[in-house]
């Protein structure tokens, strides 16, 4: 080899791999709410101290991405379930600790090692035509939902007595300047403190008077007060919907591209989700047993009506605990929003190539910013419309996200066990199995869920049998599908650079460098499957509303 060939090599070695990030602004020192870690700072010593400063730094996207799910319709979910049925639906919150982990450790993973968002992803393995079908979607979904945000924005100024005229623009105005500073840090540090004032839900909760060997009890026996009947059911499903919702997947996921965490930092932002899992499940257990309170205070036992009303209960028994209350609601309809629409502002860049980056200014990144305003403007006025079937937003918007999940979260296990993308942080055989359960409960729930909006007529206990009995099918046919799609390594990687890699600094190449992806038959058949059920859904959801709207 001559002189000038080990140069090339050595240079070669040296240089960094080429990545698939887009927006450049994704690349730099890791600028977060409460830490900055500089992008060449490699070599520091692993004490406690500097793993606290570490960790302190990398909080942010796991919290703040579960606590936006204990949003407006979360809010209202849980005192549901305390109103109805009091402590004995607790259990429910304890099986959904490990499905928020796992769905979301799945996205912190892709976010880490990829460089790009969810949509993007999809978008290029699997096509325009399930991009933009999984895309589209998520975009009407998540504009529903914030609708339904500036609804619980609504009931909390109605229960404090400020006239919503004033306080929906006002909160659209307050979620539009947080998200256009130019400054991932001071957003991430605005949206902590939505994330502290969570925290009055603990002292709301003590008001209440809660009998914790009562809750104790119901969080490892499962049952239903009063028996299971079709409204049990029911609910029970509208928990898991609010609980583990599609959003959260596209939003963690960008969100931790947008912070620059990169897969040395994998570890911390695990261990920030873990935390924010467990965040979200006690909360909304402190809200199901302040609706038990309500219950047993009021006489008002099986007789829910909305967030609003329940406000009003609590604060007849004690004026603090509904002001308390009301703020709780409010406070969880701004971090929900926030996330919600940024969540779709950040599909809107991946999907059409803008720049769309906390850390750019207005100037830097229109379109992103546009976006968002633009969606924030749009659903607080139809919610200051009067007359609008805010009620009928509502119920479409949880009947519309049991729809979606099921596909969201095969989208996701594809992706997590495709080489191509993953290379060596590719998902693992038992977690693929604990997936593929996850999907296939979700499925049967999105299939009930769907039956009954439909045809509210019919005896959910009298077809629950027969759609269990096709659980295990599809949790068969989830894992067969992830198990054949595998990609195996590539036997030519695209540089040396990528052999001398190793895990922690592997990196996703750019996504036209990548082997296309090559589904089995059976794949293939499995995904039109899931299609035509995701058309059949919309289009039953479609003529329901109509049904309803013209009711």
């Amino acid at each position: 080899m001559t002189t000038l060939d080990r140069i090339t090599v050595d240079e070669e070695a040296a240089s960094p791999p080429l990545t698939a990030v887009l927006d450049s602004a994704h690349v730099g020192d890791i600028e977060g709410a409460l830490g900055r870690i500089s992008i060449g700072d490699n070599d520091r010593p692993r004490t406690a101290k500097v793993r606290l400063a570490t960790m302190l730094a990398i909080i942010g996207p796991g919290l703040i991405v579960m606590v936006g799910d204990n949003d407006a319709g979360g809010v209202a979910t849980y005192v549901q379930a305390g109103q109805n049925y009091g402590y004995s639906l607790l259990w429910i919150l304890l099986l959904l600790i490990p499905v928020l982990i796992v769905n979301q450790e799945m996205v912190v993973r892709l976010g880490a090692v990829t460089g790009v968002g969810h949509a993007r992803l999809i978008n290029e393995r699997f096509g325009r035509g399930w991009g933009w079908f999984s895309v589209g979607d998520l975009f009407l979904l998540n504009f529903l939902t914030l609708v339904t945000e500036f609804i619980g924005v609504t009931m909390a100024a109605d229960y404090i007595g400020l006239p919503r005229q004033v306080v929906v623009p006002f909160a659209a105005v307050a979620l539009i300047a947080i998200m256009t500073t130019g400054s991932f840090r001071r957003w991430e540090r605005a949206m902590l403190v939505f994330v502290a004032v969570t925290l009055l839900q603990i002292p709301m909760l003590l008001m209440c008077h809660p009998d914790p060997q009562r809750a104790a009890k119901s969080l490892v026996i499962p049952g239903v007060s009063g028996g299971v009947t079709s409204d049990a059911v029911l609910l029970v499903i509208a928990i898991v919907g609010t609980t583990v919702a599609p959003w959260q997947l596209f939003f963690q996921q960008s969100n931790v591209v947008d912070k620059r965490i990169t897969p040395r930092f994998i570890g911390y932002e695990r261990a920030d989700t873990t935390l924010g899992a467990f965040v979200v499940v006690i909360g909304a257990a402190a809200l199901m047993m302040t609706g038990d309170w309500a219950a047993r205070a009021t006489d008002s036992r099986g007789h829910f009506v909305d967030a609003g009303a329940l406000a009003h209960l609590l604060g007849q028994s004690n004026t603090t605990l509904g002001s308390v209350f009301a703020i709780v609601l409010l406070d969880a309809s701004i971090v929900g929003a926030a996330a919600v629409t940024l969540a779709t502002s950040y599909a809107f860049g991946d999907v059409f190539g803008h720049n769309h980056s906390l850390h750019r200014s207005f100037a830097d990144a229109k379109p992103f910013y546009l976006s968002y305003t633009g969606m924030v403007a749009v659903a607080a006025a139809i919610v200051l419309i009067p007359g609008a079937p805010l009620g009928l937003i509502t119920t479409g918007v949880q009947a519309l996200a049991g729809l979606l999940l099921p596909s969201a979260t095969v989208f996701l296990l594809l992706l997590c066990n495709d080489r191509e993308v993953l290379g060596p942080w590719v998902n693992r055989p038992w977690l693929n199995v604990v997936a593929g359960l996850i999907v296939g409960v979700l499925l049967l729930l999105s299939g009930i869920l769907m039956t009954t909006t439909v045809f509210p007529e019919l005896d959910i206990i009298s077809i629950v049998d027969n759609l269990a009995v096709a659980l295990a099918c599809c949790a068969a046919v989830v894992f067969a599908v992830v198990r054949w799609s595998g990609r195996r390594w590539p036997k030519q990687p695209v540089s040396s650079a990528f052999i001398l890699a190793d895990r922690a600094t592997w990196r996703m190449p750019p996504l036209a460098l990548l082997e296309p992806v090559r589904w089995s038959a059976g794949t293939r058949l499995g995904m039109l499957a899931l299609r035509g059920y995701l058309l059949l859904g919309a289009i039953l959801l479609a003529v329901k509303a109509v049904q309803l709207g013209s009711a």
